[in-house]
């Protein structure tokens, strides 16, 4: 091939849309993280940090955006209607493999619909109560139930959320009839209890700062074993209930994603996870750090549609909402 050959060649190739050039102009703009929970609870404090510190790594601004409602949802749905080019990407509660089991007519389908891009965290779960509650245990609790069915409310992040699900299947397995009583998110939650509307609350470590404050009383948490920071609370597997949940969360975008984009986020906030402000955070939490790859996260997406089908069926919450 003579020089002028070659060089018309060079020419037409640097024409091509090749996916590695595409891959490196990304960002060129600010990204939204749909939080699906409201300002101010302990998830919107995880992202705002994680988002701070990936910012840095992407060199665009990461933007956080509460979208609560939907048991958690709602955030998802509105980024599996944005455009699959990374811009718009969004948390991926645990609720969202179950709540379609749990719908008559489901708005999306969590392994066809999205691109998993990295599973980040869990919470820690508690049951908590007033400080004046007559309830000092587990014990107290499920008692005064059996004797007055139905009368005992507790609140939750949602219906469909994992502190709503753990609830109904220790009551389930206590014996009891509890009132659920649902709301949008930590904050709307711990003022309500915390003003006398409900008796009980069952949510992420939102109500940490009021059990430390002496204004509520944690009768158990819902994890595998005893947390870091409060040792002397039991499980509920512990206390017979054989009741466990870390509910992992990540991140995800619309199906049709590049591969490429998807390799720069994940990168980006798997980065911004070994971040000292973000790793003090999930330890002021008491949040697991729960890391899984977009492939592994993709096998967990599949699999925990399956099981939470299972669960649906088995507390006879299947086509309730």
């Amino acid at each position: 091939m003579d020089r002028r050959a070659l060089l018309t060649a060079a020419g037409a190739a640097a024409l091509l849309p090749h996916p590695l050039l595409r891959a490196q102009a990304f960002p060129g703009r600010p990204i939204a993280v749909y939080c699906a929970f409201p300002a101010g609870g302990p998830t919107d404090q995880f992202f705002r940090t994680l988002a701070e510190s990936a910012s840095k790594v992407l060199g665009q601004s990461v933007i956080v955006e509460n979208k609560p409602g939907a048991g958690g949802t709602l955030a998802p749905i509105a980024a599996r209607n944005a455009k699959p080019d990374g811009y718009v990407v969004s948390q991926m509660p645990l609720g969202v493999f179950r709540i379609p089991h749990m719908q008559k007519s489901p708005q999306f389908d969590p392994v066809k619909d999205f691109t998993y891009i990295i599973n980040l965290t869990g919470y820690t779960f508690g049951l908590v109560v007033p400080a004046d509650s007559p309830w000092k245990t587990v014990k107290d609790y499920v008692d005064d139930a059996r004797r007055n069915p139905g009368k005992i409310d507790y609140g939750s992040t949602g219906t469909g959320t994992t502190p709503h699900l753990v609830m109904e299947e220790f009551a389930q397995k206590a014996g009891i009839k509890l009132t659920h009583v649902p709301y949008k998110g930590s904050a709307d939650l711990m003022a309500s209890i915390l003003g006398g509307h409900i008796q009980s609350a069952s949510d992420s470590t939102g109500w940490a700062p009021h059990v430390e404050a002496g204004k509520l009383r944690l009768l158990a948490t819902f994890g595998p074993k005893r947390t870091k920071r409060w040792p002397d609370v039991p499980t509920l597997t512990e206390l017979g209930y054989d009741t466990v949940s870390e509910s992992p969360f990540g991140l995800a975008g619309p199906a049709g994603m590049d591969p490429a984009v998807v390799r720069t986020l994940h990168d980006a906030f798997r980065k911004a996870l070994d971040d000292p402000k973000v790793l003090a955070l999930l330890d002021r939490l008491d949040q697991p750090l729960v890391y899984m790859s977009s492939d592994d996260y993709s096998k967990f997406a599949r699999q925990t549609y399956e099981t939470e089908k299972a669960t649906v069926e088995r507390l006879g919450l299947k086509g309730t909402m």
